[in-house]
């Protein structure tokens, strides 16, 4: 367990934030699907991409992706089209809890050979690699948009392509909008047209260099610092204006509610306050697109007390740990009264608390992450605190490159 204080305000600092690990683990798939001819650079230094890479450089019949999600639903589908290859995929604890049924339905449909090692629908599992021959698939759109990218990724090699039909409300839009774009980077003409996904075959791509965007998901933890500090500015980098990740509308959440001001210049990314900026009474946002930085805007409204609903959350509940439950228990530390549904989360009130908040992390390193800008506030104790190397490993050196004290209990 750490404990965390601020010693500096204002703030004032720069910071490399490591790349997307969702634009690196789509990159890195492709480049294997295509033979390592895609020079990437900026690759995500994340627990979950070193594990995509150290899974896909294995040559053993047993591949073990620990908490990994993306690496599951990805290398699923990737060890489905390897013909003549027999794998075990299997994860941690938490892993064997989240389910997998509809992706393994789709690609069982389309041919492959996939089975269950212990419980129907959940990791561990038995994949029998094979030439799958199929070309199109009709699957639920309200579900991980991974499921969704893992199968536009591996059409790419099937040999009349893959067409996806998709029944429903779709959610998490951007994350599929990024795979499609990634895809028409590196010149393979993937169309997302209404409810369609048509992916051609494509034999080869050019060899080329690309420069992997740092991930917003993790800016949101320094737009979250500056909305909690006063007359402070932080540049990050490397992020752009026209960002595939759909989490870049941070800038227009944390401007319209939290009057964060973002500036670009150079690939340099440059928060501060706006001094004019007058909070509303209630903040609203549907955040079905955006779902990874729920937690850093709940954790902003209670640093600033303020009463918000936040709705579009039902993929909260199958990610690393229950976020919506995980987050009432953590926040109600901090005396803000909480109400959660299905997909939804609600700060009704606040009340006034006594002790040092010690969060729990429940192997989320989300929630380490969304907690500490709260240290600007209020000295604060985070447990399992390495849990950040998921995501962002160095992510503790540079806060405290911020002057924040940190020190182990």
């Amino acid at each position: 367990m750490i404990e965390i204080s601020a010693h500096q305000s204002p703030i004032n600092n720069q910071l490399a934030v490591t790349g997307s690990k969702s634009e690196s683990n789509r990159l890195l798939l492709l480049n294997q699907l295509f033979e390592n001819v895609l020079k990437l650079e900026n690759v995500s230094n994340s627990e979950d991409s070193q594990l995509m890479q150290k899974a896909l450089a294995n040559k053993t019949d047993l591949i073990d992706i620990h908490h990994a999600g993306t690496a599951m639903r990805f290398l699923t589908a990737y060890y489905s089209i390897q013909a003549d290859r027999e794998v075990t995929l299997t994860g941690s604890e938490r892993m064997k809890q989240r389910p997998i049924k509809v992706l393994v339905d789709a690609l069982n449909n389309l041919g492959a050979e996939i089975s269950y090692q212990e419980n129907e629908g959940f990791p561990p599992l038995q994949i029998k690699g094979k030439k799958l021959t199929q070309d199109s698939i009709t699957i639920p759109s309200n579900i991980s948009s991974q499921y969704i990218t893992a199968l536009c990724l591996v059409g790419t090699k099937l040999p009349t392509g893959l067409t996806i039909n998709l029944d429903g409300k779709i959610i998490s839009i951007p994350y599929i909008q990024m795979t499609i774009q990634l895809l028409n980077k590196v010149g393979i003409n993937a169309v997302f047209e209404g409810n369609t996904i048509t992916i051609p075959f494509t034999a080869a791509i050019q060899p080329q260099t690309l420069q992997v965007e740092s991930d917003w998901s993790s800016a949101s933890y320094y737009y979250s610092l500056i909305a909690l500090s006063k007359n402070s500015e932080i540049k990050i980098s490397t992020y752009f204006e026209d960002s595939l990740q759909g989490d870049s509308d941070l800038q227009k959440i944390y401007a319209e509610n939290f009057g964060i001001d973002s500036n670009f210049e150079n690939g340099v990314l440059t928060l501060k306050n706006n001094p004019e900026f007058q909070f509303k009474e209630l903040i609203e946002l549907n955040l079905i697109n955006t779902p990874d930085i729920a937690q850093t805007i709940a954790a902003t409204c209670v640093g600033l007390k303020l009463k918000c609903h936040l709705t579009g959350l039902e993929t909260l509940k199958i990610k690393e740990t229950d976020r919506l439950v995980a987050l009432k228990n953590e926040l109600e530390k901090f005396g803000a009264q909480i109400s959660i549904t299905d997909d939804a989360l609600t700060i009704e009130n606040y009340t006034s608390y006594t002790e040092i908040p010690t969060i729990e992390t429940y192997n989320d390193h989300r929630m380490a992450m969304c907690m500490a800008p709260l240290a600007q506030l209020f000295t604060i104790r985070i447990k399992d605190e390495m849990v950040v190397e998921k995501s962002y490993p160095t992510f503790w050196e540079d806060w405290k490159q911020l002057g924040f004290e940190i020190k182990s209990i």
